[in-house]
């Protein structure tokens, strides 16, 4: 089992977050706003230099109005 955020899966994770954010057409200052958090916070965890729990995928999904499962779907097929 990997824990690095350097793995094919979790950079694919990455991309998808950042995806979704673009899509409703919120900069990172806005979605942490809507997160009551900091812009560094979001950066970071686009970035990869802070690691998602599952607790927080499921706070973006609600920020950005898309279901966690989409993310999880799309996650399985990464090999």
């Amino acid at each position: 089992m990997t824990k690095s955020v350097f793995s094919k899966r979790y950079d694919r994770f990455r991309s998808l977050l950042v995806e979704r954010r673009k899509k409703v057409e919120l900069s990172q200052v806005e979605l942490a706003e809507k997160l009551k958090t900091r812009q560094t916070f979001i950066s970071k965890c686009e970035l990869g230099e802070r690691r998602v729990d599952i607790v927080e995928m499921m706070e973006f999904a609600e920020a950005l109005n898309f279901d966690p499962h989409e993310i999880i779907d799309e996650l399985l097929k990464v090999k």
